[in-house]
């Protein structure tokens, strides 16, 4: 089962226990939903409308515990922790998981320095072990820990709740991405058009060159046969001047041998 899965059914669980309670009566369901190991979104049940009903009341610190789980990081809880509820141990190790989250929102390269800051860890040691055991191991990120550089590398970090006003800003830079894809599609659709007249025309051009070497084959052949015919007139021409010569050099033997006889 991933996360998301395990995510609505936890979700759902405490969305239907809140709305069962009034008052005083949510502040257990508040801390058990903040202490659950497997729950890290909390705007649905900050949604519930007895949850809401607790602004302005004595149980107003649950509402603000609430908040600060949904949208807060551990630094924020330290400087708020005056007026919000003493964490338990798991409270603490959730806000930092929270806290980790936060963070790789805005950079996937996370420097140990500023995480051992946000997290109130002293050494790198005890850092990498918060990583892999508490993050990794839980699914709610995936990266790789650098000892060289001291840092780790997010390649994956699971979504916080939008925080008021949040919402306004991701519709703003969805609809700029959305428009910067538009404006890349009509210009790969240009070049696309551009690349398929090129085509064309160098299909023209090779069809043009194709006939013009045709063309001179063609008179490449009438002329071999011209020259074919030309030679073999001339070897006849030849042939018979030949013979004429050796017809007239008979006729001189034959008068010589005639005379011969003659003389005899």
């Amino acid at each position: 089962m991933d996360i998301e899965q395990k995510q609505a059914e936890h979700i759902d669980y405490f969305v239907k226990q809140a709305s069962n309670l009034k008052g005083s009566a949510l502040a257990n369901v508040i801390v058990e939903a903040t202490s659950h190991p497997s729950l890290f979104a909390f705007s649905e049940i900050i949604s519930v409308p007895s949850v809401i009903e607790l602004e302005g009341t004595e149980n107003d610190i649950f509402l603000g515990l609430l908040r600060m789980f949904a949208y807060g990081t551990w630094s924020e809880y330290k400087s708020d922790a005056s007026r919000l509820p003493h964490l338990a141990r798991e409270q603490v190790l959730k806000l930092k998981q929270l806290t980790v989250l936060t963070l790789a929102e805005t950079n996937k390269v996370l420097p140990y320095d500023t995480l051992m800051q946000e997290l109130d860890v002293t050494n790198v040691r005890e850092l990498e072990d918060f990583l892999i055991n508490d993050c990794m191991y839980v699914g709610i990120v995936r990266g790789k820990l650098d000892q060289l550089r001291r840092c780790f590398e997010v390649q994956f970090a699971a979504g916080r709740d939008l925080r008021p006003g949040q919402l306004g800003g991701m519709i703003r830079t969805l609809a700029n991405w959305l428009s910067t894809s538009e404006n890349l599609l009509v210009s790969i659709q240009e070049k696309i058009k551009w690349a398929d007249s090129m085509s064309e025309i160098d299909k023209k051009h090779r069809k043009e060159v194709e006939e013009r070497i045709d063309e001179v084959k063609k008179t490449l052949s009438v002329k071999e046969r011209m020259l074919e015919v030309t030679n073999c007139e001339q070897a006849d021409i030849d042939h018979r001047g030949h013979e004429e010569i050796i017809s007239e050099l008979g006729g001189v033997m034959d008068y010589e041998e005639d005379r011969s006889r003659s003389k005899r």
